[in-house]
């Protein structure tokens, strides 16, 4: 936790992508009997993408959609986090994604200092905080919809992750919490 003391101002942000399918997934729901709940079936792939960053500090999320995750993309989303933040360090956690590897990233990350990547474990991502939101976000958003069109499904995507709060305690658990105040 040296960062506490030499940049007590760091934004500690996670960084991960979804994509969102008109097919519903399900969950358990109660129902009266014999009236079981139909979860609509649609047999296309079309699907929406998207770009979310979690500041693991005040559980906002930076929201990004996409039709595709490439490096164009992934670069454009950074762009948008920076724009967010500015001024500020930031040391974003993500994981080995291919798209996170290409030259249109590693040029913004050369032109940006301030941005600090730390990758997660290979195959861990359990490891990732913004996985934790995916979930919430599809537990009230997509599991079980009704919605017909993958436009109007990911509008809903899109404003759940802007406008609710998702708490994060990966900073608790390393103790930056109680470090940081004696810095600031």
């Amino acid at each position: 936790m040296d960062i506490v003391q030499e940049a007590p101002d760091t934004v500690f942000l996670a960084e991960d992508e979804a994509s969102l399918y008109l097919q519903a997934t399900t969950k358990p729901v109660w129902s009266p009997c014999g009236q079981t709940p139909l979860v609509r079936v649609d047999p296309s792939r079309e699907k929406t993408c998207f770009y979310g960053t979690l500041d693991l500090q005040s559980g906002r999320v930076i929201a990004m959609r996409s039709p595709v995750m490439n490096g164009a993309a992934t670069a454009l989303h950074l762009r948008q986090v920076l724009a967010a933040i500015p001024e500020r360090p930031i040391l974003l956690l993500w994981d080995h994604a291919p798209w996170h590897q290409g030259p249109l990233v590693r040029a913004l990350l050369a032109e940006n200092p301030r941005l600090e990547i730390l990758p997660l474990p290979v195959a861990a991502p359990e490891t990732n905080p913004q996985e934790q939101v995916w979930k919430a976000t599809r537990g009230e958003v997509s599991h079980n919809h009704t919605q017909k069109r993958t436009a109007e499904l990911a509008d809903r995507f899109e404003k759940h992750l802007t406008s609710h709060v998702f708490p994060c305690s990966l900073l608790d658990k390393l103790g930056y919490n109680k470090l940081r105040p004696m810095f600031i």
